[in-house]
């Protein structure tokens, strides 16, 4: 397989035309390489608009799904950005490079330990990926603690959770997939003040839920 013709034609055939016009995007993509996150067995897939198994029954979203929720995060240099479901630290690579700093939270040690590996052979040293359960938010700890000015979610939730909304500034988005199967929605919540959210409905979508995740007694979107 000649890698960068099939990355070429991932970019020009998939994502382009899922409307990720954004130039930086696009060109971030040839400069972080997917193959190095994609687990051995499944290199060949690594351009394909599909989803790529992971250890523990999890995946890898596809190509175009990953370039536009980056697209609609809009990450700026100075932020700070906390995902929920490191997976293999693909996500999170991308992240980075757009990022100040990437908090990326893994309910299963298999794939800690994956995106840590895979992110520490890529260089990049903007990235802690912590070990717990972030489906209710995550606080986190120390210069890099809540609140955060992106959240990605990686992982689909019936409901957002008022802790997400609580832990973003004002200013700040929350990119999320919300619903139950076989429909979803990826959202886009902006705070807009400390009581004030605008939520923008992006697309439909169908992705594995988040483990662990616990209903609220009172949620808001």
């Amino acid at each position: 397989m000649n890698i960068e013709k099939a990355r070429f034609n991932m970019i020009e055939q998939q994502i382009r035309t899922w409307n990720v016009l954004d130039l930086d995007i696009l060109n971030l993509l040839t400069v972080v390489k997917r193959e190095a996150f994609v687990p051995p067995a499944y290199k060949s897939l690594a351009f394909i608009d599909t989803e790529i198994p992971l250890p523990g029954g999890e995946n890898m979203m596809a190509p175009k799904f990953e370039a536009r929720v980056l697209q609609e995060a809009d990450v700026k240099k100075h932020e700070n950005v906390l995902e929920i479901g490191a997976g293999s630290g693909y996500m999170a690579a991308l992240l980075a490079h757009k990022a100040r700093h990437v908090t990326t939270v893994e309910i299963d040690p298999t794939l800690k330990a994956m995106a840590e590996n895979n992110l520490g052979d890529y260089g990049i040293s903007n990235v802690t990926v912590e070990l717990g359960n972030g489906a209710n938010g995550w606080a986190g700890s120390g210069s890099n603690a809540a609140p955060y000015d992106v959240i990605v979610i990686s992982g689909s939730l019936p409901v957002l959770p008022d802790a997400f909304l609580k832990q973003i500034k004002v200013g700040g988005r929350i990119l999320a997939i919300i619903g139950k199967a076989p429909i979803m929605s990826v959202v886009k919540v902006t705070r807009n003040s400390e009581t004030d959210f605008k939520t923008a409905k992006l697309w439909e979508t169908n992705i594995k839920p988040l483990r662990a995740f616990e209903a609220p007694k009172r949620f808001s979107l």
